[in-house]
Order: structure tokens, then sequence, then C-alpha cells
């Protein structure tokens, strides 16, 4: 394992001072970046594991924030504020901007070679940053299978990779239909894996609080969702250096 270390970042957002977690590798050097992003309740442990996990890989990884330092453990809570955040490209992409213009002015940074990954909500700000024509290398997310606005799919400028559990009620077949569709019209570099039996969040360990209907941790399908952002990742974004990214890939994040 090489030494990675972390910090903590504080940056403005939506109207909220957020709170971000930025893990870098070993060594002085430009890295290739990633921005992750959470699941609807917030920025909590489980993806700063996993930037820490891609700094192991030997990658600049920033898990930034939703809810201006808040983790929403509360259903009715979350949402109330991420279902308006999600009808509203603008706010999304206006937090995406902003964690990644933290992570651009990073010095480790190579900030040309940035890919986004993200969970849900995380994965729905993602997706609008490649909306809004932003120069990504990669695209990855789970369970946020979220179309646009009419025609901006066609400013996304880089692969697509999105995972989902085929038996997620939240994003059903009508939502994978709608999202390909859109992304094959407008001449994307896609692909969609679905995992069998899986529910929604099946990549997210349980937790301590009630969630809404539809969640269930799979944690077969967790490992290899993980294996498969780092393949997606290896293949768009690569590290030069072998810095161990098989140990990296199958050792997974702590799930």
């Amino acid at each position: 394992m090489t030494t990675i270390t972390t910090r903590t970042v504080e940056y403005p957002a939506d109207g909220l001072t957020m709170i971000g977690h930025l893990a870098l590798p070993a060594g002085v050097d430009r890295r290739p970046a990633v921005l992750l992003g959470p699941e609807g309740m917030g920025l909590s442990d489980v993806e700063r594991r996993r930037a820490d996990a891609l700094a192991e890989l030997g990658y600049v990884a920033l898990a930034f924030d939703l809810h201006g330092g808040r983790y929403l453990g509360d259903p009715e809570e979350m949402l109330a504020r991420c279902l308006p955040l999600l009808a509203d490209p603008e706010r999304m992409r206006g937090i995406g901007h902003a964690a990644l213009d933290v992570l651009r002015t990073e010095p480790r940074t190579d900030p040309d070679r940035i890919a986004a990954v993200g969970y849900g909500t995380g994965g729905a700000v993602g997706l609008e940053l490649g909306r809004d024509g932003v120069n990504l290398r990669a695209i990855g997310t789970v369970n946020a299978l979220t179309t646009g606005r009419p025609g901006e799919a066609a400013r996304i400028r880089c692969p697509v990779w999105a995972g989902v559990g085929s038996e997620d009620p939240i994003m059903p077949p009508a939502q994978r239909d709608a999202f390909t569709a859109e992304m094959q019209a407008a001449g994307v570099d896609w692909r969609l894996t679905v995992y069998g039996g899986a529910l929604h969040a099946f990549h997210h360990p349980p937790v301590d609080h009630p969630a809404v209907p539809g969640v269930g941790y799979h944690p077969r399908h967790a490992q290899r969702a993980w294996r498969d952002i780092v393949d997606l990742l290896a293949e768009c974004l690569p590290v030069t250096e072998d810095l161990g990214h098989d140990a990296g890939k199958h050792a997974g994040p702590g799930h």
C-alpha cells in the first residue's frame, strides 16, 4: 500500500458551506483525478473510504459534499432536499462545478485528466457536468440513470458507464430505457451494467437509520461495481506508474 494523505476542504456551493474529503496519493507529482459524488443522504465515511482507495491507486480524489456538511439520515428530509435538486440541472451543475474547481486547483491534480464517479444524487451531478460540456475523461454512475434536458447529452465528451440493480424500483426498466435512449441519440460512448437481483443503492453498506423503500445492500455486486468503476478509470484515466492497481482493485474500499 502506498502512503496517502487526506484533508478536509471547505468551499461554497448551493448557498451552503460544503465540506469535502480530499485524498492524495503518495509522491509530489501531478496525477489524474476523480470527483466522487455521494448518495442522496450525503457525504459519509463510505465515500471517504472510496476516495482513499482511489488515492491508493494513484489518483487525486475529492469526495464532494451535497448538504453543507450534513448527513441526512431521515428519508423524508433527504427527499425534501434531493428531489428539488434533481429537478434543477443548474443547481446540480453549480454543486458539481464548485467541487470541480476545488479539485482542479489542488496542485497534485492534472486538470486535463479528471473523471467523475458518483452514486445516486452524486452520480446525477456528474452526468450534469457532462451535459454542461465539462472536459471529463469518463463518467461513471451507480443507480443514477437520470436524464437531462433535450439535446444536452450531445455535449458529453467522454465515455459513460452506468450500473444499476435489476430490481431497483427507483430506477426501473422504463428509466433505464429513457437513459440509454438519451445517450444513444446523443452519440455518447455509453454502456450499462445491470446487476441481477440488486436493489437501489446496492453498493452501499447497511445504514443504522431508516431508508427509503427499495434500498438494499448486495455485497457481491457491490464489489463487482467497484471493480467495474476501477476498470473504467484504468481504461479512460490510466495512472502511468505501476501503483498496485490490481491489489486495490480487488481489495475494494472496505465495503
